[in-house]
């Protein structure tokens, strides 16, 4: 990054970051920049109890899951603000185009459309309920902006409320989410700066009940949020504070917790890590851990928050001596300014978490990694990272 100054500017509701030459900014810091973030946060335990208030006389769309325990919640809610025009409770883990094309028409069935769309459940649920928002009935307006066809535009989205019931989205305070399309092997994000969601109602409560598995993928995923954040050239003084507070939280707790799945402090100190760490790329966006990833899991089955996780101590080892706002807060994070030994703190950690950090334990052989990171690169996420192909490929040990 030495050599560039940064200008952000904030435009119809996204940050846009212009970078030109400027040897003057070796630490990395923009002369002008801005941070925005829309959405109004309410966190705490016991806070669901207010979501009725927050939907106030308005008509809702509910968006969760279909087991007892969330058809409980729902039941609750139901008991306090009228039951939903519609519930969409089929959401499965990294929405596709097909079941999300079913979804969507089932509003357009509805006599008058919600005022308002209830997001109640993990990532996918938030990132099914962007969708909705956004296609108001009608998935082919939504899939023809995704592929960036000629002329295509989102109608004004119905607000959201996401209530988010595991510790790593951060969805509930950005404006995209992910969409896949399974059958043509591909990952496409929805961007859109009027998608932030209304409110986000954060309730550590509603995740006492995740189990272990999920509880270590999720926290996985803030983590990589918080970091993938830093190592970006989109970061920015105030995303680097958010990222360093949420990066040192996840990596405290997460341990902790993966033992203690009761423990309601630990779940609101995740909860809060993840939170923070969504407020950190919601101005940045992701980098090439998450660019690398998408293929894996859509080739290879990993869940997202392993997919994106397990690659950090490889990027890590490719940022020694890297200065800027990375170098600053990779340092604050972990207390050296030593990448190596950074990296090799966290893959103890990774590991300690039944979480292998060798592309070979998820089947990828020597060749396919390669072809991996170097087409990660090219990757729209890919382009935010700062760091070179070749130190990639010498971290990787296939210089």
């Amino acid at each position: 990054m030495n050599g560039y100054h940064s200008k952000y500017e904030f435009v119809n509701g996204a940050t846009r970051r212009i970078a030109f030459q400027n040897a003057s900014t070796d630490r990395g810091i923009a002369a002008v920049w801005t941070y925005r973030n829309p959405v109004d946060v309410r966190f705490g335990a016991g806070s669901f109890a207010g979501l009725a208030g927050l939907i106030g006389a308005r008509s809702y769309a509910l968006v969760t899951y279909a087991d007892p325990y969330f058809r409980g919640l729902a039941d609750e809610l139901a008991g306090r603000a009228g039951r939903a025009a519609i519930v969409v409770d089929d959401i499965a883990p990294n929405p596709d185009v097909a079941a999300l094309t079913a979804q969507c028409a089932r509003f357009a069935g509805l006599a008058r459309a919600p005022e308002v769309i209830v997001a109640l459940g993990g990532g996918s649920v938030i990132d099914s309920a962007k969708v909705f928002a956004a296609a108001r009935g009608d998935f082919a307006v939504v899939g023809a902006y995704l592929k960036g066809a000629a002329g295509a535009s989102l109608p004004e989205p119905t607000p959201l409320i996401a209530v988010p019931t595991t510790g790593g989205t951060g969805s509930e305070v950005t404006c995209w989410g992910t969409v896949w399309d399974n059958a043509a092997g591909a990952k496409y994000s929805l961007a859109h700066p009027r998608l932030y969601p209304q409110i986000a109602l954060v309730d550590p409560a509603l995740m006492l009940a995740k189990p272990r598995e999920l509880t270590i993928q999720t926290g996985l995923d803030a983590l990589s949020h918080a970091l993938e954040s830093l190592w970006n050239r989109n970061a920015n003084p105030v995303s680097m504070a958010h990222a360093i507070t949420a990066a040192r939280g996840a990596l405290a707790t997460l341990p902790r917790l993966a033992n203690d799945l009761q423990n309601l402090a630990l779940r609101e100190a995740m909860a809060r890590a993840a939170l923070l760490a969504g407020f950190a790329f919601s101005n940045t966006k992701t980098a090439i851990a998450h660019s690398i990833s998408y293929p894996i899991t859509l080739r290879h089955n990993v869940p997202h928050g392993v997919a994106c996780s397990f690659t950090l101590p490889m990027v890590m080892r490719s940022m020694e001596g890297v200065g800027g706002l990375c170098g600053e807060g990779l340092a604050a994070i972990f207390g050296t300014d030593s990448m190596a030994a950074a990296a090799d703190a966290l893959q103890r950690q990774l590991e300690a978490l039944g979480i292998a950090t060798a592309p070979a334990s998820y089947g990828i052989a020597e060749d396919e990694w390669r072809a991996l990171i170097l087409a990660a690169f090219d990757g729209e996420r890919g382009q935010n990272f700062i760091g070179e192909r070749g130190r990639m490929l010498a971290a990787a040990g296939l210089d």
